[in-house]
């Protein structure tokens, strides 16, 4: 392990300064397939949405975005005529923040965490696995890493990002986005509106 000179050290595994997140092992969570939406820049979620797919409140988002936290990537506020829109991957750090907050690690380590997280392409994202004792948090880039921060007494829980895409990616396909470049709401498939909507026909 070796030091950058900023508090970040990189090696097997590396802390980030004030939050650091561990590459996942590379083969320990399975390749998952992109958001099902037709361009992740193009398609935006709505505040009460991102929410709901990040087990959030609203006035979690609402804080979050205005300290700079987690933005919004698609469409930020400009004044109280416009809805911010999030991002498949914004929703997905939403999701990762949260869990991280609720194992107590500092919000100071989140916020560069996220940094982290923000930093890396979407490919490298489901692959990743997260790490915290609680103070920091590792980026692990393989099985014999999580291995040995758990034997160091380090590692306390873990978070696999790609399982968290999933969950995140499911519940998104159930509900509405909206199109940046046309405007267009984007109509989930969730089987309960349509069963309401197949009784709203025969009524």
């Amino acid at each position: 392990m070796r030091s950058m000179g900023d508090g970040t050290a990189v090696g097997s595994p590396y802390p980030l300064y004030g939050g650091a997140v561990e590459q996942a092992p590379r083969h320990a969570v399975p390749a998952v397939t992109a958001p099902r939406v037709p361009g992740d820049d193009r398609i935006g979620y709505r505040g009460p949405t991102a929410c709901a797919a990040a087990g959030i409140t609203y006035r979690q988002l609402d804080y979050w975005a205005r300290t700079g936290l987690v933005e919004p990537s698609v469409r930020p506020a400009h004044g109280s005529g416009t809805q911010r829109l999030y991002s498949f991957r914004d929703v997905v750090v939403l999701k990762i923040v949260k869990r991280l907050l609720d194992t107590g690690v500092s919000l100071q380590n989140i916020r560069t965490a996220v940094q982290h997280l923000r930093s890396r392409g979407m490919a490298d994202l489901p692959q990743m696995t997260l790490m915290s004792d609680g103070a920091t948090v590792y980026e692990c880039t393989s099985p014999d890493e999580v291995v040995d921060l758990l034997q160091g007494g380090q590692g306390v829980f873990g978070i696999a990002v790609g399982v968290v895409w999933r969950d995140v990616e499911h519940v998104l396909s159930q509900l509405h986005g909206e199109r940046l470049d046309t405007g267009e709401t984007l109509i989930g498939h969730n089987p309960a509106d349509e069963l309401a909507r197949r009784r709203n026909r025969v009524g």
